[in-house]
Order: structure tokens, then sequence, then C-alpha cells
């Protein structure tokens, strides 16, 4: 059985996550601390760092932000034009990009800054999507690490030492003190939170014909020549108050666009707009801890008070865990086809991965599932509403 944050919907399956004595996960309490947080104190903190990088004769750039065109990278831009910065940003192109996605790469180019997309050996990312989902059941594993290599790598080749990222995820969502404690990004932060579950890039070599030629993109820089530049990276999230809403709002009034209803498997449509494997990616966090993205967002919502626990449990029930039988519009066979998996041998694949501690099985050990195929969770007290 699953047990749950008194204070927000969180199962203690979460990686990483810890409950207190009276039953309160750290997350919750990490966003408490956040309460009592000099915010004016942390801006002007801000403004000193980004003065010690600014490049002030206009030879070069200031920063380098990594974009994906979604909210949040918006927001950074939007933040970062309004202080005076001249940035360099910097896509690493998604898997599997959707129509929403591109149009929203698109405008915050329109915002008025110099950009670069990187985009990855199709043949080769599409046999890393298969490897990732086979080998440690994440079809994203790729994208997830070239979301920090490739900004870096970027920083190295055009000498700008200053990275600009979003939130420090082991902050806003629970984690080590340490990592909830660290403003800036480094080699030992990738290896521990970049999303590697375990597989390192060097794993892959001789893996169906790829050589580490085809890896270059998803290899952090050596030390030798981060040093030299002198790489460094700050959290935004840790100067100013982070909010999913809010910088989803601020870069709608900069032109992003957001989905017309809620994105499936979530409570909310400014999030996850750029790739169709999204949902198996978070279909698959289901399946090993029992929780998936909308969990996440009722939880981030409790925590500011806009929602409350008993809504947020409802919306877990009704939304968490969907069978990712579509995203954003596309169909789940269209989304393997590149990866050359049928739907059938996907359930298999799904079957291996899902954690039958957490869910309801027969007397043969085979675990139930709702008629849309999701399977049935221990705690699910309707388990034919689907």
């Amino acid at each position: 059985m699953l047990t749950y944050c008194r204070r927000c919907v969180m199962p203690d399956t979460k990686p990483d996550l810890l409950f207190d004595d009276e039953g309160v996960c750290n997350a919750c309490r990490s966003y408490e601390r956040r309460k009592v947080v000099d915010w004016e104190a942390r801006r002007t903190e801000l403004l000193t760092v980004l003065e010690r990088y600014r490049r002030g004769n206009g030879s070069h750039w200031d920063c380098i932000v990594p974009v994906s065109g979604g909210k949040d990278s918006t927001y950074q831009v939007v933040r970062m034009l309004q202080l005076g910065l001249n940035p360099l940003c910097v896509t690493s192109t998604t898997c599997d990009l959707s129509p929403i996605g591109r149009r929203n790469i698109d405008n915050l180019k329109r915002l008025g800054v110099d950009h670069i997309e990187m985009s990855p050996n199709p043949v080769v990312r599409a046999k890393l999507n298969r490897i990732g989902l086979l080998q440690v059941g994440d079809i994203s594993w790729p994208e997830h690490v070239g979301i920090f290599t490739i900004p870096v790598r970027a920083a190295v080749q055009f000498d700008v030492p200053l990275i600009v990222w979003g939130e420090n995820s082991q902050n806003e969502y629970g984690g080590p003190a340490a990592a909830a404690d660290n403003n800036v990004l480094n080699r030992r932060w990738l290896e521990e939170f970049g999303g590697l579950l375990g597989m390192r890039v060097t794993d892959l070599v001789g893996i169906d014909g790829i050589e580490s030629r085809h890896l270059i993109p998803y290899t952090y820089p050596d030390d030798d020549a981060l040093a030299r530049v002198g790489v460094t990276g700050l959290f935004l999230g840790h100067y100013l108050p982070w909010d999913g809403l809010s910088n989803a709002l601020i870069a709608q009034a900069h032109g992003f666009e957001s989905w017309p209803q809620a994105v499936e498997g979530s409570m909310v449509g400014y999030e996850n707009l750029d790739n169709h494997h999204t949902g198996i990616h978070d279909y698959f966090k289901y399946l090993k801890f029992g929780f998936g993205r909308a969990t996440d967002h009722a939880c981030l919502h409790i925590r500011r008070g806009r929602l409350t626990r008993r809504d947020g449990l409802d919306v877990v029930r009704r939304l968490d865990g969907r069978f990712p039988w579509t995203y954003l519009g596309k169909s789940l066979e269209d989304i393997l086809r590149p990866l050359d998996l049928g739907v059938d041998e996907f359930i298999r694949v799904c079957d291996t991965f899902t954690n039958k501690k957490i869910f309801r099985r027969d007397a043969s050990g085979a675990v139930l599932k709702h008629r849309d195929g999701t399977p049935i969770k221990l705690n699910d007290d309707n388990p034919d509403t689907r």
C-alpha cells in the first residue's frame, strides 16, 4: 500500500522523498521555508551575480538560457531581457516535437534573442529512445540527458560562462538537503539528478551499432574545458519566487500558446507541450511509483493554497496514470513507429516495469487493469471507474 503525505497527495514511493514525524513530506517542508525567504535580498543577489558575468562592451553574449519553448523557458528569457541581459538561447531539440512545441519555439525567438537549436541525429535518437524504454523504462532518456549536456557544450563552444537554468527540481519537488540548497549546476548534479537512471552514456557504445561519435551531443564536456571557460550555472528559481502557473501567465502575455484543455495525464494545459513522448514517460513513472503528472501538479497547487487536499485526491483519482493511447493529438501507434515498436510489444514492456507491490493482482500474480489498460492501484477504491 502507498502512504501519502498528510499535506499534499505525493506518495512515499517517489524517489528521494522523505516524510517527517508528522507525516509531511520534505517537498512541502521545503515550500514552507520559501515563505520566510527574503526574496528582495535574493533578487539583489541575482543582480550582483548577473552583473559579474555581463559583457559590458557588447562584444559577446552575457549568458546562455537553455530553452524548450515551454512556459518556464519563455519566462526565463522574459526575465533576462527585463534585466537588460543579452542571452544566447540554446534548444536541445526534443525527441518527437509537436506542432504546438514548434510554434512556441518560434514565438520565443520573436521575443528578440539570438537562438541556436541543436538537433541530434534522429536515427541515433530513435535508437536511444528504444534503448531507454526497454532498458530503464524511460523513452525520454536521451532528451533528459541532452537538455543538460547540450547547453553546457554550447557554453564551452561559444565561451559563455554563465548558464541560467530555471528551477532546481530537487528544491521544488523534494530531495536530499544538500541538493535542495544547491543553486549551481555541476557535473556531480547531472550525474545524480540529471535523469541518467543508472545508465551511463558510455554504456551505449556497441549497442545497435552506436559508436562514440554518435553520442557527442549527450556527452558532458571534460573538466579541463569547463575550467578553461569557467562554466557555471544558476537556478533562477533560487532567486525569484518560482510558480508554474504564474510563469505560464507571464509567458502567455508574451505570445506563449497553451493547449486548449488539460493535456492527457495532466490537470493543466500549459505544460509538457513540446514532445509527443511525454505521455509515455509520465505513464512509466506511474507504473514504477504509482503517481503521474496530475499528482505533481495537484501537489504544487495544494502547497500554494489553490487546491484543497480533498480536491487534489479527486483530481489524481480521475486523471493520473491514464494509458497513453494518445498525446497532444498523436496516436500511440504513430508515436512508437520510429522506435520500431508496436502497441502489443509496448504493453509487454509496460508490464515488465510495473511495480507489482503497489498494484492489484489476481490469483496467478497478473496485474489487474482498468478497461482502458491502466493498472489498478491497491489504494483504488473505485476500480471500475475507467
